[in-house]
């Protein structure tokens, strides 16, 4: 007889029984279910795909080669009629390694709207108040490496119970007399039911900082359009080096954030308000693979690399620019230098 296996149904990995709790764990992200729950939400899963898709995916695996570089690891997409010479990364030449396996291909894109002239119009804009850059860091030979890249986004919808509990007071204050009066009300405070925090996304590319493209969001998801080859015409793509299971925890504390705010929203008219206990508890996650476009690029100095990036859909900025020491030292130093003459003109002014 075959042992049945289940899968999370938010991180995808899999669950085993603890004998403890009674209930199908998840070692990864910590959730657990009753057998009950757990065969409930798999009879609602599909368990055929659309020819449609099955089409997609051939068409995908056939038409998309991938590139390695050996310097960094990156490892790049894009389609049989597009050649990748070098690294967006680091620079370096790539290696055509192979075809892409069936299982990389998205399920959701959204096409580039700013041109490489829009990005680097941006670019320009944003470095040049910007005194202390190496000069390099804004040479035409460094802004040929600003690279049209679709990175990897996992983006999950997660239905959340919530159950939270608080205090509120109403302080209300008022003069009688030679009296001065204060009430204070206190109300105890209850939310509970179901939230689902919708398109909730991650990268899935452990090259490129977090942080940068949480800096460059949001995308509009009203733009997003079913995976095609077509969209790659022109553009690379990342291929995902973290799956559903590692960027989970932090898909989670943006859902529970999101859910809390919504929380907190609710709760008005109080003079203040303390929480006594809050759960979000994260039932299960609907998740797309998706790629978003970014105009990326990448500058080393002094060993260190510095990332800047476009949302290549909205045109929002974010980066850190370099900070060279010579320049800083030689302004620096001319400063010094016209203070010590308009010193020198004035103290000998004064002393006629």
């Amino acid at each position: 007889m075959e042992s049945v296996k289940y899968t999370c149904p938010n991180c995808c990995a899999d669950l085993k029984f603890d004998p403890l709790q009674q209930k199908l764990t998840c070692e990864y992200c910590l959730s657990s279910f009753t057998v009950e729950e757990i065969k409930k939400l798999c009879s609602t899963t599909e368990n055929s795909i659309p020819k449609e898709e099955v089409q997609v995916a051939d068409d995908f695996e056939n038409n998309t080669h991938l590139y390695r570089c050996d310097s960094c690891g990156a490892e790049i997409m894009a389609d049989a009629q597009e050649t990748a010479t070098f690294c967006y990364y680091c620079h370096n030449p790539v290696i055509l390694s192979g075809k892409m396996g069936g299982k990389y291909k998205p399920d959701k894109v959204i096409g580039f709207k700013l041109t490489k002239e829009n990005a680097v119009s941006s670019f320009k804009n944003w470095i040049g108040k910007r005194w202390f850059v190496p000069s390099d860091f804004k040479s035409e030979q460094q802004l040929e490496k600003l690279t049209g890249l679709y990175v990897p986004f996992w983006m999950a919808d997660c239905h959340v119970n919530v159950d939270y509990s608080g205090t509120g007071k109403k302080v209300r204050s008022w003069t009688s007399g030679s009296y001065r009066y204060t009430e204070t009300s206190t109300y105890h405070i209850v939310r509970k039911g179901e939230l689902v925090t919708r398109g909730v996304p991650a990268d899935g590319e452990t090259k490129i900082d977090d942080l940068l493209m949480e800096a460059i969001e949001p995308f509009d998801y009203s733009e997003l359009k079913d995976f095609s080859m077509s969209y790659l015409s022109g553009f690379f793509a990342d291929k995902y080096d973290e799956d559903k299971t590692q960027v989970f925890p932090r898909i989670r504390l943006r859902s529970e954030q999101a859910c809390a705010s919504l929380v907190k929203d609710s709760i008005s008219g109080y003079t203040s308000v303390s929480p006594l206990a809050q759960n979000y508890n994260i039932t299960h996650t609907d998740w797309q693979y998706t790629m978003l476009p970014v105009w990326f690029m990448s500058y080393k100095y002094n060993n260190k690399v510095y990332e800047f990036a476009i949302n290549g859909q909205t045109g929002k900025l974010a980066g850190t620019p370099p900070l060279s020491k010579a320049k800083l030292a030689l302004f620096s130093c001319s400063i010094g230098a016209a203070v010590s003459i308009i010193s020198m003109l004035f103290g000998g002014i004064i002393s006629l």
